[in-house]
């Protein structure tokens, strides 16, 4: 008997602040938070959701003069959360809360730092993590669970001194990277005769943290390659996740599959994700499959 886990990196536009340029659907990021609560309370799937910091704040000037990489850093975040804010959603917050089924409420660091580049000092990722539990604080939340920003997984020794006790790690490679042939190979395994995502086994690592490593990015199998293939009714990242699904229904372990709320704003965004979660009630229902969140996987290997 397994588990299916599914997480969701919930930051609007912190996601991409640091990049020259982001896809068109994060500024319309709300909506695709608004679809993904609606079709995980009609599948009753709960999900761990990994909320940037910054996002819990009703309002903010913009200064954050106890963080090491303000002020340039912050300086597109002054003001008070509203309807349209991209850089404080208290609102969302509380729509997660309320929503049915619970949810796990977790972390993506405070303003979606990647910890792996060079300006990721020690300092920062102690104001990145203690930053997230303040700001949950205001909320009367305690967080133990945190997603690195881009998968970038780094200052493990850091989140362990602030009070985490999980975090996602890195998916296991699939058969075919690190070959000359990965593109060809990559078409096979995601066609009908190819294989089942791996499932993934958490851990308890050096620092004392659980590792709950991913099994599958939902929204891999984009661009070109996705539009060809729904040209002809098919959907090759639904099915490989499926077969991960089936995988953990059958087997021990877990696997974690994952995305953001964005994503389903994207051409048959929604329509994948809601499929995934009917099959995953499914299997729910006709085997010994468990959802669970983060939380509850860490407290189990614990």
């Amino acid at each position: 008997m397994g588990d299916v886990v599914v997480s969701l990196d919930a930051e609007l536009s912190w996601g991409y602040h640091d990049l020259p340029d982001a896809p068109d659907r994060v500024a319309d990021a709300r909506q695709g938070w608004d679809a993904a609560l609606d079709a995980l309370a009609t599948y009753r799937v709960p999900a761990t959701w990994a909320v940037v910091g910054h996002l819990f704040h009703e309002s903010c000037d913009g200064t954050h003069a106890d963080h090491p990489l303000a002020p340039e850093w912050f300086s597109c975040t002054a003001g008070t959360a509203d309807a349209a804010d991209e850089w404080r959603a208290p609102d969302l917050v509380t729509d997660i809360r309320e929503s049915s089924p619970d949810h796990e409420i977790a972390a993506h660091t405070y303003s979606h730092v990647p910890m792996t580049q060079s300006y990721a000092t020690e300092g920062v990722a102690d104001a990145e993590f203690d930053g997230c539990m303040r700001a949950a604080g205001e909320h009367d939340l305690s967080l133990d669970t945190l997603v690195f920003p881009r998968n970038q997984v780094a200052h493990r020794d850091r989140l362990a001194a602030n009070g985490f006790e999980c975090y996602r790690g890195v998916r296991p490679r699939r058969w075919y990277e690190g070959t000359r042939l990965r593109p060809a190979l990559k078409l096979l395994d995601w066609s009908r005769v190819g294989t089942a995502p791996d499932l993934v086994h958490p851990t308890v690592d050096e620092h004392g943290l659980v590792n709950v490593p991913a099994s599958l990015y939902l929204y891999s199998f984009q661009g070109a390659a996705r539009t060809a293939a729904a040209c002809i009714g098919s959907d090759p990242a639904l099915a490989v996740a499926k077969r991960g699904v089936r995988k953990a229904a059958a087997n021990d372990g877990v696997f974690h599959v994952w995305l953001h709320p964005h994503n389903l704003l994207a051409p048959g965004g929604e329509t994948r994700f809601r499929r995934l979660l009917a099959y995953i009630d499914y299997q729910r229902a006709t085997t010994d499959l468990r959802v669970r969140t983060m939380r509850e996987v860490a407290q189990t290997v614990r």
